[in-house]
């Protein structure tokens, strides 16, 4: 089994630390063969990164690489959920995306597919998903985009 951590890094990207929840809540959730991602913002190893508005104050590419930094904090989050075992990811199930946007911004798809893309890129067949992405008229600290995901995986 290729190592997703070895991927990435090919790509340019090296997981962030997971970041510990800021209110009541935990950051996945294992139950039964699955896990439940919490929703990830854009922030990188505590470094507020991309705050702002869709169709305001940021344009599609920016939107898209916040997209795939929630990505990289969804899969920081799976990496702990399996102990590092990648092996044991069976598929990512489902992705929801929320982009902070203006009423008229109807380019959501385009934003999250960034995050799909780079699951996909980073598990291959197993990152392929189901998916939602719609608009938020704002979004947890001012961030611009919150993605979360369901895996399933080997017990």
């Amino acid at each position: 089994m290729t190592d997703v951590t070895a991927i990435l890094k090919d790509m340019g990207f090296d997981l962030p630390q997971t970041a510990p929840p800021l209110y009541n809540y935990v950051p996945y959730v294992i139950s039964g063969s699955l896990v439940f991602i919490a929703g990830q913002i854009p922030f990188i190893n505590g470094q507020k990164l991309y705050i702002g508005k869709l169709g305001e104050t940021m344009d599609i590419p920016t939107g898209q690489k916040a997209a795939q930094n929630c990505a990289l904090n969804i899969l920081a989050n799976l990496r702990d959920a399996v102990a590092g075992d990648w092996a044991r990811v069976v598929r990512c199930v489902k992705v929801g995306g929320f982009v902070n946007s203006t009423p008229d911004f109807d380019q959501q798809s385009v934003v999250i597919n960034a995050a799909s893309d780079l699951l996909v890129s980073a598990l291959g067949e197993r990152g392929k998903h189901a998916r939602f992405a719609v608009s938020a008229p704002s979004l947890p600290l001012g961030a611009s985009v919150e993605i979360d995901a369901v895996f399933e995986i080997k017990n």
